[in-house]
């Protein structure tokens, strides 16, 4: 006889519960200045000196397309009816982030992944290739030996064993920067400060605070993400007067009243700001239990019947009767969770009590799932 226990339950989460502190923070953690960013590259390559881990080119057809029309800058010409099989190269594409005020002759660190089927980028070296941006300009060159975190080992019965992944690898400092982003940053007579995180009472107090130290009329908040800043025209002086604006330290607005789940790893944030209406919830944990019995079935005497096992399932459900608690007016965070762990549920049961709450109209706060 064995048994199959089949019940129903909800991953434990982490909760975590922001605390009602009002924090004086930096203008340089809340917010950055307009134009002042870092611009994508995307270029296309060769990872050469491959150990047979590189493109099978029977199936990448651009691999040998990409060979020939190397082999034929460097002078070696390959005839047109010539198949040849290399396998210690792969085509890969590759990936930086342009650094703001990046000068020409300064480098910066780019990311190789493989295009084709290669196994693995283990030992190989990247041939010059351009990094273009979004205007189709080359901003860069990009060359080096990879540094690859991945591994594989195969058998010859086809096994194999991956451990992180070897198709993609990095090249610190790999690419030389050869043209210049021109910034909007010394131009015009304002500066613009852009919140992270969109807030109008935060944008009205960073403007507020700005006046105060620098005078009226330097700071002006135009809308919930931008604080404009009259800044001196001299390139010099607008970055020491940056260097002052960035530390300067105010009292950012509270955050809006929100609850987040995250639906794949059953994570629980709940703000400090959220409240219920008068509510009475009660919740409860369903347990379905199924029980395999075989019986053993004989045939009538003097038939032709052989004995067989029948199986023979007992089900049985079970459900945990917890008491309701009430949610008075106006009932904060702690009383909340308090509530909720008084009848012993679980973090992932919350969010189906939230979700009833908001349901109801009784949830004063965002409910958000991602």
């Amino acid at each position: 006889m064995y048994r199959n226990r089949i019940t129903v339950f909800v991953l434990l989460t982490f909760l975590f519960v922001a605390a009602p502190v009002q924090a004086v923070e930096r203008i340089k953690d809340v917010a950055s200045v307009a134009g002042v960013r870092s611009n994508q590259l995307v270029g296309y390559g060769l990872v050469v000196g491959l150990d047979g881990t590189g493109d099978q080119t029977t199936q990448t057809p651009f691999t040998v397309q990409s060979i020939r029309a190397m082999l034929a800058a460097q002078g070696v010409t390959i005839p047109p009816n010539v198949n040849f099989q290399s396998r210690n190269v792969a085509a890969v594409m590759i990936m930086a982030d342009l650094p703001p005020f990046a000068k020409p002759g300064q480098t910066i660190d780019i990311t190789v992944s493989s295009l084709g089927n290669a196994s693995s980028l283990r030992g190989g070296s990247l041939l010059m290739a351009p990094l273009r941006g979004a205007d189709g300009e080359v901003y860069a060159i990009a060359q080096g030996n990879l540094i690859v975190g991945g591994f594989g080992a195969g058998g010859a019965d086809g096994s194999r064993v991956t451990v992180n992944v070897p198709s993609s690898g990095t090249i610190p400092n790999g690419a030389t920067v050869e043209r210049e982003v021109q910034s909007p940053f010394a131009t015009g007579e304002s500066i613009v400060l852009n919140l992270h995180t969109p807030d109008f009472t935060t944008a009205k107090r960073m403007a507020e605070t700005i006046n105060e130290q620098l005078g009226p009329g330097t700071a002006e908040a135009r809308d919930a993400v931008s604080v404009a800043v009259r800044a001196p025209a001299s390139s010099d002086q607008r970055v020491s007067f940056v260097s002052y604006l960035e530390n300067l330290r105010f009292t950012p607005g509270d955050a809006p009243a929100r609850v987040i789940v995250n639906a794949r790893t059953g994570t629980v944030v709940i703000g400090s700001h959220v409240t219920v209406r008068p509510a009475a919830v009660t919740h409860g944990s369903l347990t379905v239990t199924i029980t395999a019995n075989p019986v053993v079935s004989q045939p009538q005497p003097f038939t032709d019947g052989e004995t067989v096992v029948v199986p023979q399932d007992d089900i049985e459900i079970t459900e945990e009767q917890n008491p309701m608690f009430l949610f008075g007016p106006g009932t904060e965070l702690q009383e909340i969770v308090n509530a909720v762990n008084q009848v012993g549920a679980a973090p992932g049961d919350l969010v189906a009590i939230l979700e009833a709450l908001r349901r109801a109209g009784s949830l004063r706060a965002e409910l958000i799932i991602i």
